[in-house]
């Protein structure tokens, strides 16, 4: 296969506006958003942010399956690509659209509702944008080069999204009418990249023996999904680690805002975490690309595990002394870069190495995983915060904090993730496919 066309790696890179996007801002908010506006209680906030993902994990299969059959038809991923992007900014705009008159236990069922829908949608994006790697470009190091745009936009779209998002419903008035106005630009800007990405990647594919001849072939879903677990011992092991890692950076999203409201006493602060997490991921990347090069994508990925894992235990002290979470937050930052790339540079060349025609089988059981992490994430922060007794609020008077919340908002910003972090070393350990496997 010739090199990537610039506008296919441009088109691929710029899906990454909606993905970052949706991947950022409800884990961002969205907790906080039910306990401290709509004043629903942490327990059942911890509830309606689970179930939705729950959904989400059983129906990626079913999608990566509909979109392995669609590229045998058409020759692309396109058509459900399309779907998911023209629903999603609908489905978001509902997800922070709960009326003033709907509190508590209605609120949290409404937010509920709405976030399966853009779950769904979402996953109708996302499973087919991840099998596409595999099929753009056929060499170990092309798929990095592939990918490490599309991870510069990702970053940037996290800081894009989980900076200005707050900000924007901050000049919005905050409440309700500010989420609401938050929704409206964010989700707009999501559909757009995702729409862009769907269209300039929708390259017919010349040669088709790595097509599945039938449906049965690309998989009956679960079946399916089980089988490329089962079968490939790559796939386990990457999946593994980067559950558990998706499981630690969910948390961390999840207890941002908490900090900033809390620990640093100021709501927007969350703006200026967010800004120290990512601005230094940008600048790195091209070194992170490099050191994936030189050492391989594994040895890096562990290189970056590493430092985020004892930086975020650095958090913990820090959170409690104001601007020195910053600094820490920052070298976090340099380790998320990696963290980001090589797993997702990583995974196409699993794609390769596995049965042919599974790829978006393989992407929908990927999504599954990732899901599970990010959805577990926020679910554990919750219930910390239920244990170590949190206050929530229905978007008046700010509710007063005791000490042992306000510790168990430190723990789940800094000695959990690093725990994960860590714990994700073991399956990340098993990995074997290098270079020499996957270009043979």
């Amino acid at each position: 296969m010739a090199r990537t066309p610039p506008r296919t790696t441009a088109g691929y890179a710029i899906g990454s506006v909606g993905t970052g996007g949706f991947g950022t801002l409800p884990g961002l908010v969205l907790s906080y958003y039910l306990t401290d506006t709509l004043g629903v209680a942490a327990g059942m906030a911890s509830l309606v942010v689970t179930v939705p993902k729950i959904w989400d994990v059983l129906i990626d299969p079913f999608i990566g399956r509909l979109s392995d059959g669609d590229r045998r038809r058409t020759g692309h991923r396109a058509r459900i690509m399309l779907i998911g992007a023209v629903t999603l900014p609908l489905c978001v705009i509902a997800l922070f659209a709960a009326p003033d008159s709907v509190r508590g236990m209605a609120a949290g069922l409404w937010v509920a509702v709405a976030y399966v829908a853009c779950t769904t949608a979402f996953s109708l994006f996302q499973v087919p944008y991840l099998a596409l790697p595999a099929e753009l470009s056929d060499t170990y190091e092309g798929r990095t080069r592939l990918v490490a745009p599309r991870i510069a936009v990702l970053t940037l779209a996290i800081l894009a999204f989980g900076a200005g998002g707050p900000m924007v419903r901050d000049a919005m008035g905050g409440g309700r009418a500010g989420y609401l106005g938050m929704a409206v630009v964010t989700g707009l800007l999501m559909g757009v990249g995702m729409v862009a990405s769907a269209l300039l990647t929708r390259t017919p594919v010349t040669e088709q023996s790595d097509l599945p001849a039938t449906d049965a072939a690309a998989g009956a879903t679960f079946s399916a999904a089980m089988a490329a677990l089962r079968e490939s011992s790559p796939l386990r092991a990457l999946l593994g680690t980067f559950l558990l890692q998706a499981l630690a950076t969910g948390a961390m999203l999840a207890a941002a805002q908490y900090v900033a409201t809390y620990l640093l006493r100021n709501e927007g602060a969350v703006t200026f975490l967010f800004i120290a997490l990512v601005a230094p991921a940008m600048l790195v990347m091209p070194l992170a690309r490099r050191l994936a090069d030189r050492i391989g994508k594994r040895r890096a990925y562990v290189a970056a595990t590493v430092l985020f894992a004892v930086a975020a235990a650095a958090l913990l002290p820090a959170a409690q002394l104001g601007a020195a979470t910053y600094a820490v937050v920052a070298v976090c930052g340099v380790a998320y870069a990696g963290m980001q790339l090589y797993p997702l540079a990583m995974l196409p060349d699993v794609m390769a190495h596995d049965e042919p025609g599974r790829a978006g089988v393989t992407a929908g059981v990927w999504t599954a995983g990732e899901t599970t992490g990010m959805a577990l994430g926020p679910t554990v922060a919750l219930l910390v915060l239920a244990v170590t007794g949190f206050v929530s609020s229905d978007g008046g008077t700010r509710a007063s904090q005791p000490p042992s919340a306000l510790w168990g908002v430190a723990a789940i910003f800094s000695v959990l993730p690093a725990a994960l972090a860590l714990l994700s070393l073991v399956p990340l350990s098993r990995y074997r496919l290098g270079r020499a496997e996957v270009d043979a």
